[in-house]
């Protein structure tokens, strides 16, 4: 995260930060005697403790510093002083929510924004551009088996459901920090689509061009500031190589202001077709997984196990809205009887209803879809602001979501990359590389274990 960044974000939340425990411990009693007000019982909304760095350790803030602009330019300018030997082969893997917003801003369909995006990382020195689609569809497919396996063993495993989607670190960070083994047994063990991308980039890809991991430099393109922590997550480091999966995420928003920096207008850039993982020849046509926005999580399990589980056929998903938009459910019935019952749950203030009802063991769905962010993915922070700052540009948002459902959808379970990358890189579907490569374990973190009192529900 740029310095400037970090100074905005630590000024919006020093109210909150001083209403914090830890913050609390150090200070009341100094804030006491010099006479100011210390707030007592509940005042702090759950968004605004999320949204502060103070809970970072030192290592933690030394890694995001390093998900910078100018650690991306550090490498390119070292490939150009330093000995061919030691140069960085820069890999740029670009989420799929990121496109609308630069296909509104240059003013072009989407398909012509990964040509001019492509082209605009290619001038800077980047030698190849994924979309991470692909990876996508590996956390999709592991998504829909492992709920099949919960559902199965649901009457001796009471951890086994509902199921909680994980492809959100926002989520993730609240889950582990805060809510502890209330929550994370219950979260699916699918790596995100950002780290299985890396997973193939660093393990993958880099034997098909004979490099070791760490000479290959890692750079996601994404819509959220919270892919940042989760890149830096311990277990997506190689301590041996000293290389991590994803070396740097830079928002969709970061990635435009570089270019407003170079002056850079849409009709300088060449139109370059994005790079496909597997390298065959000719142009990757760009295409969406089902879903409102984000990659459709909800929607895939849902008909896979409608299917899987009880031999039904599911065309056609109907949301049914409870709360508001960002609080929906899907339902499967057959002669009166509900067979499955989804959510999709996104924004903290409905996460927080989630959570309520979970501590009331009144959650009465199999599978939820959470995501941190009002609206899904195309709403994350990192491109959704105003310029003003603070506020999601509406009409931005209604327009990336125009220009993401203009893309057709293909279901995993038909693209044949993944079925040859299955065999040729994990060496089949249930093999110990594909576990090892997929998955991942969400754990209580030890200096949070329960709900903080002061958080308000």
């Amino acid at each position: 995260m740029s310095e400037v960044n970090v100074a905005k974000k630590k000024e919006k939340c020093e109210n909150c930060t001083k209403q914090c425990n830890k913050k609390q411990n150090d200070e009341g009693a100094n804030a006491q005697q010099e006479g100011e007000e210390v707030s007592e019982g509940p005042q702090v909304l759950l968004s605004a403790c999320l949204s502060c760095d103070g809970c970072l350790s030192e290592e933690e803030s030394l890694k995001i510093s390093q998900q910078s602009l100018e650690e991306v330019e550090r490498v390119l300018e070292n490939n150009k002083k330093c000995d061919v030997s030691k140069h960085k082969v820069l890999v740029a893997s670009v989420c799929p929510q990121s496109l609308p917003f630069f296909a509104v801003k240059f003013g072009v369909d989407i398909s012509d924004s990964a040509l001019k995006l492509c082209g605009f990382l290619k001038s800077l020195g980047v030698q190849y551009v994924f979309d991470t689609t692909l990876a996508a569809g590996f956390s999709i497919l592991e998504s829909q088996k492992e709920f099949i396996q919960r559902y199965r063993r649901r009457h001796h495993d009471s951890h086994a459901l509902p199921m909680f989607t994980s492809s959100c670190p926002g989520w993730i960070r609240y889950s582990e920090r805060v809510l502890g083994s209330l929550v994370t047994p219950h979260i699916c063990t699918a790596r995100s689509p950002q780290q299985i991308m890396g997973c193939l980039v660093k393990d993958y890809f880099s034997k098909q061009q004979k490099l070791s991991p760490d000479q290959l430099y890692h750079v996601v393109v994404a819509p959220c500031f919270d892919k940042k922590l989760e890149a830096v997550r311990e277990e997506f480091c190689n301590s041996l190589l000293d290389s991590r999966d994803v070396d740097c995420v830079l928002t969709s928003g970061e990635i435009y202001h570089l270019m407003e920096q170079k002056k850079v207008s849409v009709e300088d850039l060449d139109s370059v077709p994005l790079d496909p993982v597997l390298g065959e020849a000719g142009e990757a046509a760009l295409v969406r997984h089902e879903g409102r926005g984000s990659e459709g999580f909800l929607e895939h399990v849902f008909k896979h196990a409608a299917k899987e589980l009880f031999g039904l056929e599911v065309h056609e998903i109907t949301y049914k809205t409870l709360r508001n938009r960002d609080f929906q459910e899907v339902t499967l019935e057959r002669d009166g009887e509900t067979l499955l019952q989804f959510a999709a749950i996104y924004g903290f203030r409905n996460i927080q209803t989630l959570v309520h009802r979970m501590r009331k063991g009144r959650v009465p769905y199999q599978l939820v879809e959470v995501l941190s962010c009002p609206g899904g993915c195309l709403s994350g922070r990192g491109q959704a602001e105003s310029e003003a700052g603070g506020r999601v540009d509406k009409a931005l948002v209604q327009q990336m979501e125009d220009s993401y459902s203009s893309l057709p959808v293909r279901l995993p379970e038909v693209n044949p990359a993944l079925q040859t990358l299955y065999q040729d890189w994990l060496q089949g579907h249930d093999s110990p590389q594909a576990s090892t490569l997929l998955h991942t374990q969400y754990r209580n973190q030890g200096q949070v274990h329960a709900q903080p009192p002061h958080m308000q529900w």
